[in-house]
């Protein structure tokens, strides 16, 4: 053991020393035994990720190792006047990782701030007491996913929406399963025609490669890729009521003014973006002023509202609310920032700069040479998308933007499109296949929705050529 540790030790001394003796510029590692050692403990690393629901491991665990390794051997190589290169490398890696991360936060938080003030347990109660039928649910859970992601995001609107859906329809497995699969399509799908629906879309529109408005020309294609496959799993439903009790629920103070506070956030972030070229995380971050102050103002006032409404249930001779109210724990902005998805956004940093690191070696260069070189951007960027399924589509957007091809905005529109709806064609690939696979354990599997896959893949396929079509323009410039 300790021979093997001094042999790996002298060979990375050795490539170090090579590397000191050349000028300040990046080395090619594609052919050398530290990009293969690289190449190897990232494969292991997303073994480990695709292999969560049997581990029962978290994702993020394999991918931050995995990055740290990979900068490590590149700190062995990159040494001397050329240490620069490499610390410079992994700062502006970690910078975009940031942003991303600090904009995600915000509107995981607003989000969980919403289901602590009831805003969604209402809207569960409400689908109950109305009794619609398995089938009108099924649309009314796909439709409020699909209109839902853009604004809040596609893994935080499945968690939510799934969770309404197994209140609902607690028990009848068969109908979660097929609710869960297109919820995760909705999702994925309306995520493409909004920055603020998915990470990938995120990532694009932070990177200047197309304006906020012009994401808007693939809303049709989206909405026929969820609409084609939702179609046809309707026909397999029953079409008879839930037998499940509805409760009244009352919303929690706040919650109307906490979503107008979202909304005006999501505004300011794209206002700062479009009109004044700034990073839409500042008016995220500004968002979550709004919220700290607001969380202020009801704590202040919080006294003399409990009073009010602890006299009315007095009088009322209610005792059952009388003491809910004598439980009531003031908002607190900081349990909902502590309540964010921060398995998923390590994940994302493992990610980052696992492809930052093999990008810096000169992997992506080379894929990009002989992806977008030798073949048209319309098939490479299609293949992409498919490829997102196995990969999840984080990192096969994140090595897109750093090989940055030569690519015309309505192909910039296309990997945006494929990368999203690519996703839904297996459930690990997505952020909000994956999540659910966790929240519905038991009910969605990674078979129950492989079974769709086909009418999945006609969708898929639909809404690339729809795109084709309509933004025909978008392709010449």
């Amino acid at each position: 053991m300790k021979r093997l540790l001094f042999t790996v030790i002298s060979l990375l001394f050795s490539v170090s020393v090579l590397a000191a003796e050349s000028s300040a510029d990046r080395i090619d590692l594609t052919s050398s035994t530290v990009g293969y050692a690289a190449i190897v403990i990232f494969i292991l690393a997303y073994i480990l990720v695709m292999g969560e629901e049997k581990l029962h491991m978290r994702k993020s665990k394999p991918v931050l190792v995995a990055a740290g390794v990979i900068w490590i051997l590149i700190g062995f190589v990159y040494t001397g006047d050329n240490a620069v290169l490499a610390e410079e490398a992994f700062r502006e890696n970690l910078l975009k990782f940031a942003e991303l991360m600090l904009f995600l936060l915000v509107a995981m938080t607003y989000i969980n701030a919403l289901e602590e003030r009831r805003l969604f347990d209402a809207l569960s109660a409400w689908l109950m007491k109305k009794g619609f039928t398995y089938r009108k649910l099924f649309w009314i859970t796909g439709f409020l996913a699909f209109f839902i992601s853009p604004i809040a995001d596609n893994l935080t609107t499945a968690l939510l929406m799934s969770a309404v859906v197994m209140k609902v329809a607690e028990g009848n497995k068969k109908f979660v399963a097929l609710c869960c699969s297109s919820i995760v399509i909705a999702v994925n799908a309306a995520g493409a025609f909004s920055p603020f629906g998915d990470i990938t879309t995120l990532m694009v529109w932070q990177s200047g490669k197309v304006e906020f408005t012009e994401f808007l020309q693939l809303f049709v294609p989206a909405l026929v890729n969820y609409l084609i496959p939702a179609v046809i799993m309707s026909f397999f439903i029953e079409n008879k009521s839930p037998t499940t009790l509805h409760t009244e629920v009352e919303l929690k103070r706040g919650a109307l003014r906490i979503t107008f506070l979202f909304l005006l956030t999501v505004a300011t972030a794209v206002a700062c973006h479009i009109w004044l070229h700034l990073p839409p995380v500042l008016g995220m971050m500004m968002g979550l002023g709004y919220l700290q102050f607001f969380g202020y103002f009801l704590r202040m006032t919080l006294p003399g509202s409990l009073a009010r409404k602890r006299a009315m249930a007095a009088r009322e001779g209610d005792q059952k609310r009388l003491q809910q109210l004598g439980g009531v724990v003031p908002f607190d902005v900081f349990s909902r920032v502590s309540r964010a998805e921060w398995d998923t956004l390590l994940f994302f940093y493992g990610i980052v700069l696992c492809v930052g690191g093999l990008g810096f070696m000169g992997y992506l260069g080379l894929l990009s040479e002989s992806l977008y070189g030798g073949l048209d951007p319309t098939i490479a960027n299609s293949i992409l998308g498919v490829v997102s399924a196995l990969v999840d589509n984080i990192p096969v957007m994140f090595a897109v933007l750093s090989m940055d091809p030569e690519m015309s905005t309505g192909h910039w529109l296309l990997i945006t499109l494929a990368c999203c709806t690519g996703g839904s064609l297996l459930s690990i690939g997505s952020a909000s296949g994956v999540a659910l696979m966790g929240q519905a354990r038991g009910y969605y599997t990674f078979m129950s929705h492989l079974k769709w896959t086909p009418v999945i893949a006609i969708g898929y396929a639909a809404s690339i050529l729809l795109h084709l079509w309509l933004n025909q323009a978008t392709f010449l410039s």
